[in-house]
């Protein structure tokens, strides 16, 4: 969730869909609750977060009270669409939700449970820093319903969280694991490579020391420099380097070789899992083209191919629900084409691979290509479905640009 909004039409207050919008009630539902609270920014993050400082007004201790009342707003506005579907995936995503009181992360899932339901075999994460991981914060989780938490890892080298102005201690990652586990909850790590400084043997011993504490998911994100970041002012002065293409790349062939090895399979370019039903179902709906409503200052929605965002500051959106008014800041209704052009760009990301029926006839011509430049498996693609090789993984944006070259696209 980037810090800028996109430039769309502004939502209304009333929060109501347009007109003749209806959501299938065979598309899964799920929701996102954004915690927007930080205690340190990180140099390279760009998500909507605010540490205390930032926060003008805006009150932690209110927080949850706040976001329930967009839950409740959210109720009729999504009848008149269809009728209410449970929750199959909840995902609360910051930020640091884990800052927050574990009673106020449970009085929020029950908010959601109370107005929409969530399914008997619900995956519900949360988002933890490993410094507020205890055996008390895993054990209340499990019994408000969480079924999974994913531990903002990164690396467990010291320079290199030191780059990107983490400030747990890397030690804290199994102990946060470990207590994770003696609750019941499966455990997903976030690693980033290509920080500052970072050698390949550095990504090395981060991997390992990750698949030594054997969790059931691994993301591995390489770092972006996103414009307005401190990391993005410190590389235009100089004062760090960028990161590099081919190192990155060299990081990723590791990780995906020890994974591998250890198990793990890839289903999406960043993501891998022990097991199919550890893979993120919640991430997967976004992939998949699902409906699911983001609660929370700046959280994005989409439901019956209309996406919209709310305001991004949490004192803005908590104003707006005092009126009871919508807080979504902008607003757009996709076009068929939109939802194709999408559709190709996020769906060709999984191992499950896009249905090739997704493209016209003349993307289709590229698809021979893609297999001989070592893109695009073969085995698949005389199936139906386009599957990225690994080298395809690594160049992705080459791949979908083929795939959706408006030159070829039928007026």
């Amino acid at each position: 969730m980037g810090s800028a909004l996109p430039i769309a039409d502004p939502a209304p207050r009333s929060g109501l869909l347009p007109e003749g919008v209806t959501a299938d009630p065979a598309t899964p539902f799920g929701v996102y609750l954004h915690v927007p609270f930080c205690r340190v920014r990180c140099g390279y993050c760009d998500f909507n977060t605010y540490t205390a400082t930032e926060l003008r007004g805006a009150r932690q201790d209110t927080y949850a009270d706040t976001l329930i009342q967009e839950i409740t707003m959210s109720a009729p506005i999504l009848a008149a669409a269809g009728p209410l579907r449970p929750a199959q995936t909840v995902f609360i995503g910051g930020g640091t939700p884990t800052l927050l009181p574990a009673e106020d992360l449970g009085h929020m899932l029950g908010a959601v449970r109370g107005t929409f339901g969530v399914t008997a075999d619900a995956e519900v994460t949360v988002e933890a820093n490993p410094d507020t991981v205890t055996d008390d914060l895993a054990q209340r989780l499990r019994e408000d319903g969480v079924t999974r938490l994913s531990i903002g890892m990164q690396s467990s080298v010291p320079h290199v969280l030191a780059a990107l102005d983490r400030t747990h201690d890397p030690r804290n990652i199994a102990t946060a694991v470990a207590a994770a586990k003696r609750a019941g909850l499966a455990v997903s790590l976030d690693l980033i490579y290509g920080a500052p400084g970072e050698s390949l043997a550095d990504w090395q011993h981060s991997v390992q020391t990750a698949l030594a504490l054997e969790p059931d998911h691994i993301s591995a994100y390489a770092l972006i420099v996103e414009d307005g970041t401190k990391l993005a002012r410190q590389i235009r002065r100089g004062e760090v380097p960028a990161p590099d293409d081919d190192l990155q790349a060299d990081m990723y062939e590791f990780v995906d070789d020890a994974l591998a090895e250890a198990g793990y399979a890839w289903y999406e370019i960043s993501n891998w899992a022990k097991t199919a039903q550890n893979r993120s179902r919640h991430n997967l709906s976004y992939w998949t083209g699902a409906d699911w409503w983001g609660y929370g200052p700046g959280a994005h929605s989409h439901v019956g191919g209309v996406r919209w965002w709310n305001v991004k500051h949490p004192a803005a959106y908590a104003a707006l629900l005092a009126q009871g008014a919508s807080p979504g800041a902008g607003r757009e209704h996709l076009s068929v084409e939109a939802q194709r052009t999408e559709a190709i760009l996020l769906r060709s990301r999984i191992a499950d691979g896009l249905d090739i029926a997704f493209l016209t006839a003349a993307q289709r011509t590229h698809v021979a290509a893609l297999i001989a430049d070592g893109l695009v498996e073969p085995a698949p693609a005389l199936r139906g479905r386009i599957v990225l090789t690994r080298r395809g993984r690594l160049l992705a944006d080459t791949v979908v640009h083929a795939l959706t070259d408006r030159s070829d696209t039928p007026r």
